[in-house]
């Protein structure tokens, strides 16, 4: 059998080539699986991240209202008291905080208590649920 043979002498096959449809469609189902486990992998990080960021706002703002404590000899008695300067509060050198410190990472405002259970105030985020209890990323997160 010849083959074929272009202007220059060489010679050419007459099969095509290229990727079957079956080939196109593996490729297209795998790169959306991964597409689709990477997708949950960082959506899912998103919960983490504000989780951990409520985690640390929740000890900074305990820490804010200790160094209210300490200049004006007295616990807040709300949150609010740490950015704008109570009536009676004799030697409040703030602000301590602005308003946009005292809402958790889902934009819900930090439970505020004196006394705490335990300890003389307490600090609470009630997580991505917004309600008392719950685990995960729903789960309370408190000031300890």
């Amino acid at each position: 059998m010849q083959f074929p043979r272009n202007r220059r002498g060489i010679v050419r096959a007459n099969a095509q080539s290229g990727f079957s449809l079956i080939e196109i469609i593996l490729v297209v189902v795998l790169i959306g699986g991964i597409v689709a486990f990477a997708a949950t992998r960082i959506l899912g990080g998103g919960d983490r991240a504000r989780v951990n960021l409520a985690k640390a706002q929740v000890q900074t703002l305990a820490e804010k209202v200790h160094q209210f404590e300490m200049d004006t000899g007295r616990l807040p008695g709300a949150l609010g008291d740490l950015v704008t300067q109570p009536g009676d509060a004799g030697g409040w050198l703030g602000p301590y905080a602005k308003d946009a410190e005292l809402r958790d990472p889902w934009n819900t405002p930090y439970e505020y208590r004196v006394p705490g259970d335990s300890q003389p105030f307490e600090i609470v985020s009630f997580g991505a649920d917004r309600k008392p209890g719950g685990d995960s990323v729903n789960a309370d997160i408190r000031y300890e």
